[in-house]
């Protein structure tokens, strides 16, 4: 590793390492609380709400992988959150629900309920879909290739249930310049309680 420059860091789409070099030793740091070029590091998000800490006491086996029949899906979603979670379709842009939703509070699964995303990391990219620059913790999102439409993406899902969230992208926002692009009727809302 001597021949490496200093400045040189390894990074995957995704997020899940960064290497720095500091004084002669690599480190494996969590990129969304590394440095920024602008300045010092940035914040880190709000503790949770009260009733985000009331849902993951309460939701089962929060961690354990939801398995259920086609059948069993099909029945417990709409004909419209089935084909875009569980046959990884995307909605029409600038038609799904929370696209241009404002309001603080959580993201969650349809399928599960596993909480996704917080609302202090969604910002308009104008691409029609709401789209957010972290998630509320890397191991509530799986990522796999898709080489679909003649395309290479990085395709999203719940870890908890596979379901189909949609794609992340590298051009996104500080502090983390990545951009989780998901289909807004994968998801559902809990407004945080004024």
């Amino acid at each position: 590793m001597s021949g490496i420059d200093a400045s040189m860091r390894a990074r995957r789409i995704g997020g899940r390492a960064i290497a720095h070099r500091r004084s002669d030793a690599y480190l494996w740091v969590n990129p969304f609380l590394r440095p920024s070029a602008s300045g010092p590091r940035t914040p880190p998000l709000p503790a949770p709400t009260e009733r985000e800490r009331i849902m993951s006491d309460t939701m089962p086996a929060r961690r354990e992988k939801v398995i259920k029949s086609d059948a069993a899906w099909k029945a417990e979603l709409t004909p419209e959150q089935y084909r875009v979670t569980r046959r990884a379709g995307t909605e029409r842009a600038f038609t799904g629900p929370f696209w241009d939703e404002t309001r603080a509070g959580l993201y969650a699964c349809i399928c599960c309920g596993e909480p996704l995303f917080r609302s202090e990391t969604k910002f308009n990219a104008g691409c029609g879909w709401p789209s957010f620059f972290t998630p509320v913790e890397e191991e509530v999102i799986d990522e796999h290739d898709d080489t679909s439409f003649l395309m290479h993406r990085t395709e999203v899902r719940c870890a908890r249930c596979d379901a189909h969230l949609g794609h992340v992208f590298p051009d996104g926002p500080p502090p983390t310049g990545l951009r989780y692009c998901i289909n807004g009727t994968a998801l559902t809302f809990f407004p945080d309680e004024d």
